[in-house]
């Protein structure tokens, strides 16, 4: 008898679901765990505004080149392994890093920690699709992207207020300890693979199936739009712990950290996006969504510090509105391969992660947070106009040919 697939009213689906949004929490937990701790990296291991950000930076060109790596090997020997064993070997570098003395060495393992955590997203969306019954697939995907969200949240505030409380040491200690607990979870609850089909294509198929994409000018310009929300939106949270620590706010790593609440806005705003676009349209709540995002940034330029914090709630539900619908532009702009379009659309918001976090840090050290706010701004109103030209431009060329 052929297996079925797994259904909302099987205990199995929950246990899918919940195994992959724990490790998802874990995942960007421990990605986004460093943003709150840069000013205490500065002044602890005496380095430039730059080389801290770099914690943040090279995990994610890691996990950048994971996805592409662990995502071809997953395709082919599995996913269930992938997910389990690269969490195991994620969770080991938070014990080591409290020890080092040398910073060129934790970045390096800050690095190897972000290529083994990318062992979840090269693989989960593809395990739920295979093993979930295609009604039900919309929730346990819904589930797993929050976690997302929410792990990255969590992920800040609890780093900061641990960090301040104690010292940043604990802090990743205590990491290790929430990704032991994740790591058992998943290995007692995450069901094996039964309708996985290994592939047969190689590496290169696999990359020309990417760049046959290249050809694609309209697709570019969504995948390029993903590039930008994040540098934009990465730029403002990477270079607020440090204008908020200095005068005349003074903030202590605990407080600052509380300002991460405000990615709750992101969490609820990109399920309300998504009924907006029912409505009115994908395209112009995604536009809505770009303007808000912008809206938000500017606000931040206000001194007073509920502003700031306002500013950065109008933020979130902008970017989340924003990436939400961008990414399922990536899908209809897509004529064929949308498994590698997605990929690619991944791998650019990823980049735009680790230049908001690192390519913007000249920018800050020249003429500080007022520069960072005008250039991430201006950044994807900017693009969204080009865009916009663009496409008109072409759509006049169509139509006189």
């Amino acid at each position: 008898m052929k297996p079925r697939k797994h259904t909302i009213k099987d205990n199995s689906f929950w246990l899918i679901t919940i195994s992959l949004a724990l490790a998802s929490f874990f995942v960007f937990a421990s990605l986004y765990a460093v943003q709150p701790l840069l000013p205490l990296f500065v002044r602890e291991f005496n380095v430039t505004v730059s080389e801290a950000t770099l914690t943040l930076s090279l995990p994610v060109i890691g996990l950048i080149i994971g996805l592409i790596v662990i995502g071809f090997l997953s395709d082919r020997l599995g996913r269930v392994a992938f997910i389990k064993y690269s969490l195991i070997i994620a969770v080991i570098p938070f014990f080591f890093i409290p020890l080092l003395d040398a910073f060129s060495l934790i970045v390096f393992l800050r690095f190897l920690q972000g290529f083994t955590l990318a062992g979840l997203p090269a693989a989960a969306l593809a395990y739920i699709n295979e093993e979930i019954d295609r009604p039900h697939i919309g929730v346990a995907t819904a589930l797993y992207i929050a976690s997302n969200a929410l792990g990255g949240m969590v992920g800040r505030v609890m780093a900061g207020y641990l960090s301040d409380r104690f010292s940043w040491e604990v802090a990743f200690y205590s990491f290790a300890g929430l990704g032991l607990i994740v790591v058992i979870l998943v290995f007692l609850f995450l069901p094996k693979s039964r309708f996985f089909q290994p592939s047969d294509l190689s590496f290169r198929r696999d990359i020309e199936g990417m760049l046959v994409h290249f050809k694609n000018p309209k697709l570019l310009t969504v995948i390029g739009m993903g590039l930008i929300l994040q540098l934009a939106f990465t730029s403002v949270w990477t270079f607020l712990p440090f204008h908020l620590e200095a005068e005349p706010y003074s903030l202590s790593v605990k407080t600052i950290s509380y300002t991460f609440f405000a990615y709750g806005f992101g969490v609820f705003g990109a399920p309300f996006a998504g009924w907006l676009a029912g409505i009115f349209g994908l395209k112009p709540v995604r536009i809505a969504g770009i303007l808000v995002l912008s809206f938000g940034i500017f606000i931040t330029l206000s001194p007073p510090l509920p502003l700031i914090i306002i500013g950065l709630c109008v933020m979130c539900l902008g970017f989340f509105t924003a990436h939400s619908l961008t990414a399922s532009t990536v899908a209809e702009q897509a004529t064929h391969h949308k498994g590698s379009a997605a990929s690619l659309y991944l791998v650019a918001y990823y980049i735009g992660v680790s230049m908001g976090s690192t390519v913007v840090g000249p920018l800050w050290n020249l003429a500080g947070w007022n520069a960072v706010i005008i250039f991430a701004g201006i950044l994807p109103t900017a693009y969204l106009g080009l865009v916009m030209i663009y496409q008109k431009r072409a759509e006049n060329r169509s139509m006189e040919g």
